[in-house]
């Protein structure tokens, strides 16, 4: 998994076009109020909102830097926001939680099955008796078809990037290769690069490991909507109770 060090500074012009109302909408869809564990939490966008919206968040990365990020904003917003770099596959907070999210595909950066299993048994622990897991992963569709083969550019005054995506050994796996061209403070551009691995499962592995592990009531609907999967869906959201 990735740390993210020079990547996490420029994570948040990346994704500017995030729809993280989306993603916070589904939680507050389930509660308007409670204990919140958001893993894969990155510059904390979606725990930001959260908080802001009154839920007790605690924000889990594996990444110091993208911690970093999101504690600049706690900040600055002057917002109680918990923050812990952990791995979500070997999870250990001491706490429970009503909700506990996996949002903005960062599921996918776990690219083995073990340790996806290892982190649903992770997460169960970690919810109360009713809890709710919410996540979403890339379809085998978007990973073989948007993602493979494809080149995406940004050109901007200060920032400048190339994306390329390449299939990767394993089935359903992408390794992404983005080189940044960003501006310092003398007008010069730096390069740096970032290599990127993703992977994900066909949807009856992700219920049958949920499954295994005790979660039930899972259901699975498609990009956002609250219609279940076609063959040409692109994100698949999950949600499974404790």
């Amino acid at each position: 998994m990735q740390s993210y060090e020079r990547f996490s500074y420029v994570y948040d012009r990346l994704m500017e076009e995030a729809p993280y109302e989306k993603w916070s909408a589904l939680v507050k869809g389930e509660m308007s109020h409670g204990r919140i564990l958001d893993l894969g939490s990155g510059t904390g966008e979606c725990s930001i909102r959260l908080a802001s919206a009154g839920y007790d968040v605690t924000a889990v990365d594996f990444s110091e830097h993208m911690l970093s990020v999101a504690q600049d904003k706690a900040l600055k917003y002057n917002l109680p926001l918990n923050l812990l770099q952990q791995d979500m596959r070997e999870l250990d907070t001491g706490e429970t939680y009503d909700i506990v999210t996996i949002f903005c595909d960062s599921l996918n950066y776990v690219t083995d099955k073990n340790g996806v299993q290892n982190s649903f048994r992770s997460i169960y622990k970690h919810l109360k008796p009713g809890g709710v897991l919410l996540f979403d992963v890339h379809s085998l569709h978007k990973m073989e078809n948007h993602f493979v083969g494809h080149t995406f550019a940004s050109s901007e005054d200060d920032i400048s990037y190339i994306w390329n995506s390449y299939a990767g050994e394993e089935e359903g796996s992408v390794e992404h290769e983005l080189s940044f061209f960003v501006e310092n403070e003398e007008g010069l551009y730096e390069r740096f690069d970032e290599l990127h691995f993703q992977r994900t499962f066909q949807m009856d592995d992700y219920i049958s490991w949920l499954t295994e592990v005790g979660f039930s009531n899972i259901t699975v609907t498609a990009d956002f909507t609250e219609l279940a999967p076609i063959p040409t869906s692109e994100r698949l959201f999950f949600r499974a109770v404790k």
